[in-house]
């Protein structure tokens, strides 16, 4: 049963990692599902309460920051004096695999809208309400983390978009475990680094079974995460399956 004393938040949430994360993090707290478009969170809503959670779901674009900050003045009002546990932004924007040459100026910003801007501005709206955790003593340190890709280590050819904008997220993330981490905050940088075994990818055909990473799996690692005490935080972790070639 979902408890109403704590929430946590899911940006991005989709058929895949974001409905796991969600599922996941119901299990425990009061959750809020955030994407731009309603039909991608009332499935996730309607199941998890049918579970016997509590779930509610937010329409919000979070490269706007109008759209975010209306997001969550309905999440404050719905969560009432309980506190924030856990934030996920789980946002990946457009992937774009093309010519360096041939990238319009938009093509090459939305990388940089969603993971990094949208980054940013969730990133400021849940950091005051998961300080307002730290000094409760809560069971778990309250935690942000952001679903990240193997580009934001390495930019590969024709992938000059998601590249800048996933290595604009990781070092967001370094700054922000630097400079609240010692306020009691875990923000962790999570690498997928693989293909997710989701709908969109059912029919991507690889010589090994084991070559999609589950987003169950996924989220069950996002809760590991969570779960960690202060005494070890995981600022970095990598995802994927034995038999991917890094």
């Amino acid at each position: 049963m979902s408890s109403q004393k704590a929430w946590a938040v899911v940006a991005g949430v989709g058929p895949g990692t974001g409905a796991s994360v969600a599922r996941r993090f119901a299990q425990k707290y009061s959750v809020a599902l955030l994407a731009r478009k309603s039909a991608n969170i009332d499935p996730v809503v309607e199941e998890i309460t049918a579970a016997g959670g509590k779930a509610i779901g937010i329409s919000a674009d979070c490269s706007d920051g109008k759209s975010v900050k209306k997001a969550f003045e309905e999440l404050k009002k719905a969560m009432g004096g309980a506190t924030l546990a856990a934030a996920v932004y789980n946002v990946g924007g457009r992937f774009i695999r093309k010519p360096f040459l041939e990238l319009s100026e938009e093509e090459f910003e939305s990388g940089w809208e969603a993971n990094g801007r949208g980054a940013f501005h969730f990133s400021q709206a849940v950091l005051p309400l998961l300080l307002d955790r730290v000094d409760a003593s809560p069971e778990f340190p309250p935690t942000l983390i952001f679903t990240s890709a193997t580009a934001a280590m390495k930019g590969s050819a024709l992938c000059a978009s998601f590249a800048a904008g996933k290595f604009a997220m990781r070092a967001l993330a370094q700054s922000l475990a630097r400079e609240f981490g010692p306020k009691g905050i875990h923000v962790s940088h999570a690498i997928i680094d693989g293909v997710i075994d989701i709908e969109r990818t059912k029919d991507w055909k690889f010589d090994h079974p084991d070559a999609k990473i589950k987003p169950e799996a996924i989220a069950d690692s996002y809760w590991y995460l969570h779960t960690q005490p202060r005494t070890c935080f995981t600022n970095e972790l990598d995802i994927r399956p034995y038999i991917e070639k890094w």
